[in-house]
């Protein structure tokens, strides 16, 4: 928190931008693609009608860790991959609050993976946005979790023989309510996303590719570059068919559980299409797994949006629930009766 909170606007202003910018200078590298997620934040956050006091950043270690620095409203940049946890206690005594977690694809998948399967299916209400830039920006370019197979690094100069996480894929398999994928340099679409992603009320995960222009300039160049990213991406919508291509003149069709490319020039129509369902996690698991699939005879796109979203008791909600009912049936309670626990033993 800067000192700049100390003059809050009465609370029918309304916030800009500009508010929530704080006094400190950024310091990342010129060029970072955390600059324009730095600004799509800060965009959507006067959208939200909360008051800076009540809005929450918490980060762990890496680039994109330097949130907090930037962003007037409270915060803490914690230790490296725990910063889940810290915002999980927060949540926990203090659930009307908006928590956003900020954290990074080394930091959140690495030392931080257990604390990251763990915050999914407990589905606290908390917004996580993972910077996935392929590799380790803060440490100087070694490679990270989610970097391809034989990348050549300062840390693997013969390339890496690791198999990397797919994010989307892990989040889903922990149960996660909401997970979606965005871009840096799609200011836009992470705009929506940004909004959907708080929206949700749940655990959020929020795949953000972020480009590291020193360490690993050009990861993501396919899929944000006017050449390339039409043909290359998909952008998911509730309800529609899946088209893409220069002309959405490309579609994704289901043969059982197969997805196969088609041109709806040859033959098919968008009725042909396998239509999104947010709510499907048998469609949003093969989504996940839709740009692995290319080979030699197979170009599939990348899918960027919602993934997959569904509604189920938050852990904050279920644990307070449990206090207030014990509150009721005990009274003040006996702290000495709970720690003895039920099972009592006389040794003679």
């Amino acid at each position: 928190m800067t000192e700049t909170l100390t003059a809050n606007p009465t609370p029918e202003a309304k916030l800009t931008a500009k508010d929530f910018q704080t006094d400190q200078d950024v310091r990342w590298c010129p060029g970072c693609g955390d600059y324009s997620i730095l600004k799509q934040v800060h965009t959507i956050l006067p959208q939200l009608g909360l008051k800076k006091e009540n809005i929450v950043f918490i980060s762990g270690i890496g680039c994109s860790s330097r949130f907090p620095y930037y962003t007037d409203t409270f915060g803490m940049h914690s230790i490296h991959g725990r910063a889940t946890a810290v915002a999980s206690g927060l949540k926990a005594t203090r659930p009307e609050l908006s928590v956003w977690i900020v954290t990074g694809d080394g930091d959140a998948l690495s030392i931080g993976g257990n604390h990251f399967i763990h915050l999914m299916r407990r589905n606290f209400d908390v917004n996580v946005l993972m910077f996935n830039n392929q590799i380790y920006g803060l440490t100087k370019g070694q490679y990270s979790p989610t970097s391809e197979e034989n990348k050549v690094t300062k840390s693997t100069p013969y390339g890496s023989v690791d198999h990397p996480f797919n994010p989307i894929a892990l989040a889903l398999g922990s149960d996660a309510t909401f997970v979606a994928r965005s871009m840096d340099r799609d200011p836009a679409h992470l705009q929506q996303m940004l909004l959907q992603t708080w929206k949700h009320k749940g655990a959020s995960f929020l795949e953000i590719y972020q480009n590291c222009n020193i360490y690993n300039d050009g990861a993501f160049e396919p899929f944000t570059e006017k050449a390339t990213k039409k043909m290359n991406d998909l952008f998911m919508v509730q309800g529609q068919p899946m088209v893409y291509g220069q002309h959405d003149e490309m579609g994704i069709r289901l043969d059982g559980f197969t997805p196969q490319v088609v041109n709806l020039n040859e033959g098919f129509s968008k009725d042909d299409l396998m239509k999104h369902d947010e709510k499907d996690v048998n469609k949003a698991m093969i989504l996940s797994r839709l740009y692995e699939m290319n080979d030699s005879e197979h170009h599939f796109p990348k899918p960027f949006g919602v993934f997959y979203t569904r509604e189920r008791a938050t852990y904050e909600e279920v644990m307070n629930h449990q206090i207030e009912a014990a509150v009721v049936k005990s009274g003040t309670g006996d702290l000495d009766k709970l720690l003895r626990g039920r099972e009592t033993w006389i040794v003679a």
